[in-house]
């Protein structure tokens, strides 16, 4: 490992560290809830995805899911906080420490209460192993917590490579459950609220979009008619100021609107 990667490790576990200052239980069958977590809280997909559970207090991967293997080309058991940070564009690597002093920062001062309540993503361009670079979508929740630590997060990773090739990272906080959010977040100290567009009906339309599922997928998993997701679709477009579906995917993710 050289210098360079040992000063970003260093940097990235003194962050973590602020959020947690005992070592965590070891809950059982962690693996086995991994789905009902991402189910639960709001995560989404467009694209290949891998996910993995993050060990704070160890600054190293509990578990990471067969799907790294397709997006960066490694297998699960290759991979470990020194390959990942190393594999971390050089030119990304400053935003990465960036977003992740900031989320300490955020969730340090949250109340307990709505720990549950708030996912944050981010974009990074990563190396895989054949030497190619790719854009994921970071998004992450904490899964396990206490009063005064924060233990592990469940992350998932997505391949947005076809979605948003070009540009800087965008780093948002995503309220869940009604919550604030705060899109596109730069390095000034004050986090600013972000208007809300979108009326929540219309939030889970358009991550449905998002994900690609048809109009009349999306009705038949709301119950409502196909009249009425097309209304909804074009009240979405209109607002985001797009006339098509890809315009609308690559602003609602650069803009951190799901």
């Amino acid at each position: 490992m050289t210098n360079e990667h040992s000063q970003l490790y260093v940097r990235a576990k003194q962050i973590w560290g602020t959020v947690v200052k005992d070592e965590p239980g070891y809950p059982l069958e962690l693996k086995l809830q991994l789905e009902l977590h991402k189910q639960l809280l709001n995560l989404f997909q467009p694209g290949t995805y891998y996910y993995y559970v993050f060990n704070i207090f160890e600054a190293d991967f509990d578990f990471v899911s067969p799907g790294i293997t397709n997006i960066l080309g490694y297998m699960p058991e290759e991979m470990d906080i020194h390959l990942f940070l190393d594999s971390i564009h050089p030119d990304d690597k400053p935003y990465f420490l960036q977003f992740e002093q900031r989320i300490t920062e955020f969730f340090k001062n949250l109340p307990f209460e709505k720990i549950s309540k708030y996912k944050m993503q981010y974009d990074l361009r990563m190396r895989t192993k054949d030497k190619r670079y790719v854009r994921l979508l970071h998004q992450a929740i904490q899964i396990d917590f206490d009063e005064t630590n924060y233990y592990r997060t469940l992350d998932v990773d997505t391949d947005i490579s076809h979605i948003k090739n070009d540009g800087i990272p965008s780093f948002s906080i995503i309220g869940l459950d009604g919550e604030p959010s705060y899109y596109n977040i730069t390095e000034t100290n004050t986090l600013t609220l972000s208007h809300n567009l979108f009326t929540r009906r219309e939030r889970v339309i358009l991550k449905m979009i998002v994900e690609n599922k048809t109009s009349k997928e999306i009705a038949s998993t709301l119950f409502i008619s196909l009249h009425t997701v097309n209304t909804h679709r074009k009240n979405i477009l209109r607002k985001a100021k797009v006339t098509t579906a890809v315009e609308l995917v690559r602003k609602a993710i650069q803009e951190g609107w799901v």
